[in-house]
């Protein structure tokens, strides 16, 4: 317990200046130092972004390579010059010499951290066998490596490994020049201000890329975010429709069993008891159906005055949108008969949400609105052709789909909404309805 307390004691009681040059150093060894061997091939370009996805689909395949080849025409030029400095000197060992930082800049394709030190280590070599031409202590091809190094190293890590980079390479430059490097000429200066100008374009770039996928991520994010609090909010005023409708009905069913007995001259006590029954558990339907329904209110929320709109309705509704400039054909096929009111109000709201969409997405289109009773269901059909007249459309977020295709599947039914052929849209719609529920 002693030696814990110590040891816990001593690590607080330790210098800022102590810790902030721990801190720093583990840095360099989580970036530079850690996974240094690490396999990590260049992946190809994303060629679905920017002006490449405008390319025949043939030449993107190849377009991927496109920094990978960056880096082997760079490897090239890399072994032209170290072969040009060696060749008049060292015939045989040209290839071997140049090869080397040809070698160095297609190592970062693969294993980039390790290419960074494997330039520097192969820096003293390159440069005693090459004479170091008129700089010291880096060769013309290990100077042009080293470049070519930190800049492709530096796309491939983060921004802080860009900045240990650079001050190993500072280091090391000047303790070359300090202890090896007595009568002769510098490119030490040269070296570290093209390789900060390098660094700090590289980082400004990888920091934009970064900042875009995180806007990308957060936009996919919300949109997702978005979605769900549509659907939950669609949700919710189904919930607050079929409540008042349901409710209605369980209302009714309460009142006629508590009226029933009076009706009938010396009712039998077992026709009462029944009556009283029917009535008792309608009212503990209501209440529950209330409890569970209603807490998906908004305070705000009033029921509305009127009786919710049904298929009946349509016609007041098609000739609403007549007068809002929409060229619109109702149709109605099949028996016309009484369906439960919970789909008649739904198939009401498609009808109603399918021709706002037409006012805003095509505005002078023409429509058809088709109704189709037949034995097993309900059928609808909006169609319209493509936009007419000088009106601009004005989209909106597009919940109306997510709110149709909701009713829909809460009714059991299927739905479908696409484009046709002619540049219009069509949405189709079908609930089943059982003979018993169409009776009721």
């Amino acid at each position: 317990m002693n030696g814990v307390t110590q040891t816990q004691t001593s690590e607080t009681s330790r210098a800022p200046e102590f810790r902030l040059v721990q801190a720093a150093l583990g840095g360099l060894r989580q970036e530079l130092f850690h996974d240094a061997f690490a396999y990590r091939p260049l992946p190809r370009m994303n060629v679905d972004r920017g002006p490449t996805r405008f390319l025949p689909r043939r030449i993107r395949v190849y377009t991927g390579l496109l920094p990978h080849a960056f880096v082997g025409f760079w490897a090239l030029v890399a072994f032209g010059l170290g072969y040009d400095g060696i060749y008049y000197h060292f015939g045989p060992l040209a290839f071997l010499t140049a090869a080397a930082p040809a070698a160095i800049v297609l190592l970062t394709l693969v294993r980039p951290v390790l290419a960074f030190w494997a330039s520097l280590c192969a820096t003293p070599f390159i440069g005693y066998v090459t004479g170091y031409g008129d700089g010291w202590p880096w060769p013309d091809a290990m100077l042009l490596t080293h470049l070519v190094v930190l800049g492709v190293v530096a796309l491939r890590t983060r921004p802080r490994a860009a900045a240990w980079m650079w001050i190993v390479t500072a280091v090391f430059s000047l303790l070359m020049e300090w202890f090896l490097g007595v009568g002769r000429s510098s490119d030490t200066g040269p070296l570290l201000f093209a390789s900060a100008f390098v660094l700090l374009v590289v980082t400004v770039f990888q920091i934009r890329r970064q900042a875009d996928r995180e806007v990308t991520a957060q936009q996919t994010v919300t949109a997702q975010e978005r979605s769900k609090r549509t659907l939950l909010e669609e949700r919710t005023t189904i919930a607050r429709e079929l409540h008042d409708v349901v409710a209605h009905h369980m209302s009714v069913v309460a009142i006629q069993a508590e009226a029933a007995p009076y009706r009938v001259e010396n009712p039998p006590p077992e026709l009462e008891q029944a009556f009283l029954t029917i009535r008792e558990n309608a009212v503990a339907a209501l209440t529950e159906l209330r409890r569970i329904l209603g807490v998906v209110r908004a305070e705000d929320y009033e029921a509305p005055d009127a009786p919710q709109p049904t298929l009946a309705d349509l016609d007041a509704l098609v000739a609403n949108v007549r007068e809002a400039g929409l060229d619109i054909e109702k149709t109605v096929t099949g028996a016309v008969r009484e369906l439960p009111q919970g789909v008649e109000l739904s198939a009401y709201r498609i009808v109603q949400e399918a021709l706002s969409n037409v006012l805003r997405h095509a505005p002078g289109a023409a429509a058809k609105v088709e109704v189709s009773y037949v034995l097993g269901g309900l059928g609808l059909r909006i169609a319209n052709g493509p936009a007419r007249g000088l009106v601009k459309p004005s989209p909106g977020a597009g919940h109306g789909i997510t709110g149709m295709r909701e009713r829909v599947t809460m009714l059991g039914g299927e739905m479908t909404a696409e484009a046709t052929d002619d540049g219009g849209y069509e949405v189709t719609a079908f609930v089943p309805v059982s003979r018993e529920e169409a009776e009721k």
